[in-house]
Order: structure tokens, then sequence, then C-alpha cells
């Protein structure tokens, strides 16, 4: 009896800490803030699935002492927990602004640097919000980081937030809501 309360207990603090990693996956510690904005508070179609699917435009501010740059972006309402939409990495740290439309590649290298990673549609680059019902808050989160990232492209948002643990200097979000 002992030991099979002792693996429920177990199985318990597990999940916990699964939800807990999922909403704060980074661990940071003293990090400065970053103005992160889009020109919306709510997606407009072509940035999402029933429009051209593209990338939205990211105005970034106040970035000091970093290398390099990430972008991920979450769909906090999604209905079997968080679903990642776009994932993106190494962009130069004195970019402020990325334009939208950013190509669909692994490695991109117009009209801003940045290697993409894999979103929870299991493609790579941006896939916009395309929610089965109701409306959902869509999170995008900018870290600057003092370094560089060693990452193949392709990798998922759990990979790059490991290799970003112990790297950021600052963050910032911005929140829309579709539809």
């Amino acid at each position: 009896m002992k030991v099979k309360i002792a693996k429920i207990a177990l199985a318990c603090t597990l999940c916990l800490l699964c939800c807990c990693v999922s909403q704060n996956p980074v661990q940071i510690k003293n990090a400065g803030k970053i103005n992160v904005s889009l020109p919306f508070h709510r997606f407009p179609d072509k940035y999402t699935c029933k429009g051209e699917d593209i990338s939205p435009p990211v105005s970034i501010k106040g970035v000091k002492n970093a290398k390099s740059l990430a972008i991920v972006m979450i769909d906090l309402d999604a209905p079997k927990g968080i679903f990642v939409h776009w994932v993106a990495w190494n962009i130069p740290a004195n970019v402020t602004y990325i334009p939208p439309a950013i190509p669909k590649k692994p490695v991109v290298e117009k009209p801003v640097k940045m290697v993409q990673g894999r979103n929870d549609f299991g493609n790579v680059g941006y896939d916009g919000p395309c929610p089965p019902f109701g409306t959902h808050r869509y999170v995008i989160r900018v870290y600057s980081l003092n370094c560089w990232l060693n990452l193949k492209p392709g990798v998922s948002a759990n990979t790059l937030y490991r290799a970003m643990n112990g790297h950021v200097v600052q963050i910032g979000s911005f929140t829309a809501t579709y539809p």
C-alpha cells in the first residue's frame, strides 16, 4: 500500500512539474525587460490559417548587452494545453523589427537572419492561429541571449528552452487574441 501511495505521489509531483515547466520553461534570474509589440491586439485573418498564414510583424525595443534573440509563439488556450506556433533563434541582437512573411524554411537569410524550429503542427517556421473553437490568447515571447545557440534547424521549443537556460539577459512578450 505504501509503495502504491508513493507511486501516486511521484506521478502527481511529475505532473505538477511538467505544468510548471510548460508555463515558465526557461529559468530566468534577474532578466531585464524588452518591449515587444505587434501592430494589433486581435490577429487579422492574413496571419492565420483562414488567410495567408504568414508570420506577423514584430517590433522589439530595448535590447541591451545581448548577442542574439529568440522567439517563441504559443497558444495558451489550446484544447490539450500549450501549443507552439513559432520557434526561431540566432536572430541578431540589433534587430528591432521582424517584418511579416518570414519564409517557412529552416535557415532564413533575408529579410532577417534566423534559424527556425518545428512548431506543434509539425512544420518548420510560423503557422498562425487556427483555434478549433472560441477565442484564444497567443503570446509572442522574445528572449535576448548572451550567446549564439548551436542548435540544428528544426528542433522543438523544448530543445530551444533547454539551450537558453542560463543565457537569457532580457525577456519581453506581447499577447494578441484570435478570433
